[in-house]
């Protein structure tokens, strides 16, 4: 059936964008774009860059839209008193058709080719395989991570380049998966065991659905145990959350990394790597590779053998 989506249209402190993002996803947001970008990071924009007060268009599946706008409206009202300078009133909307949704927010998410061997392509899109080995399926929905943010694609760069080095890695571990975009990549890259960690039960869920949906049960394991009460230790631990949590956790990501292994971590701003440097610098872990796109940068590290 063609019906009609919603669409909800607000305007926000840039500091809240993060927490109000993730409130509309829990109502059944599909997507979300920004000043016309697509949000694809759980990184808070920084309130002192660009638009202060950013226009956020919210999408919803087809249903009644003023209970839409009272729902929303109800949530903001909770966030209220943590978030200052949130709208109370209630929000605008509007009846999207179908084919105008499609066009003005599937264009955010063009197919992504990682390396030689990969196809990250999402369901509407007949990009052809051409000489891919894997082509992997994947909707924006309800958790982050598509591969179109410079975080998450810096991150899938490393898995294609380690999947094609001599001693490729076996065994991984995806630290926030999120939509579990890395974990997948990983699996269909040829790690035969994969270990898809994320406590956000609702994202853990979307996880699971893209793994069966990609017919990588077998070689995913997906779970909301906290990083610390994992067994195991990884050849490669991919870690794409925020600089302070990457610093925070990197005991925990040197408890699970084997001997020879790799830790890369992304989520960083390029002005915040002396921080994250200086942290990791202590650790027996020496720093082969940084890379940069935009204003993020991903480092990679091996543990020393």
């Amino acid at each position: 059936m063609n019906e009609d989506w919603l669409e909800i249209c607000l305007t926000l402190p840039a500091a809240a964008l993060e927490v109000v993002g993730q409130t509309l996803m829990e109502l059944g947001c599909t997507g979300i774009t920004v000043a016309e970008r697509a949000l694809d990071t759980f990184e808070p924009p920084d309130p002192d860059e660009g638009d202060t007060h950013p226009t956020v268009r919210a999408y919803f599946p087809p249903g009644d839209l003023e209970t839409l706008r009272r729902r929303v409206q109800a949530a903001l009202e909770e966030l209220a008193p943590l978030l200052p300078g949130l709208p109370r009133e209630l929000p605008d909307g509007r009846l999207l058709p179908a084919e105008d949704w499609a066009h003005g927010w599937q264009q955010h998410f063009p197919p992504l080719r990682v390396g030689t061997r990969l196809l990250i392509r999402p369901s509407w899109c007949d990009e052809p395989a051409d000489n891919a080995d894997r082509v992997l399926t994947l909707d924006p929905g309800r958790a982050f991570g598509t591969g179109t943010h410079a975080t998450t694609a810096l991150c899938l760069e490393v898995i294609a380049r380690l999947a094609e080095s001599p001693t490729p890695p076996r065994r991984v571990l995806d630290v926030g998966a999120g939509s579990g975009i890395l974990a997948m990549a990983a699996a269909a890259l040829g790690a035969p065991e994969v270990v898809a960690c994320e406590i956000d039960p609702d994202a853990c869920q979307v996880a699971a659905e893209n793994i069966a949906a990609n017919g990588l049960q077998s070689s995913i394991t997906v779970t909301t145990a906290p990083l610390e009460a994992l067994p195991g230790s990884f050849d490669l631990v991919l870690a794409n959350i925020l600089a302070g949590e990457n610093i925070r956790l990197a005991p925990h990501f040197l408890a699970h990394l084997a001997p020879g292994g790799y830790l890369a971590l992304s989520g960083i701003l390029v002005e915040q790597e002396p921080q994250v440097t200086a942290a990791f610098g202590r650790l027996p872990l020496t720093l082969i590779t940084i890379d940069r796109r935009d204003e993020w940068s991903c480092l990679l590290y091996r543990r020393h053998g």
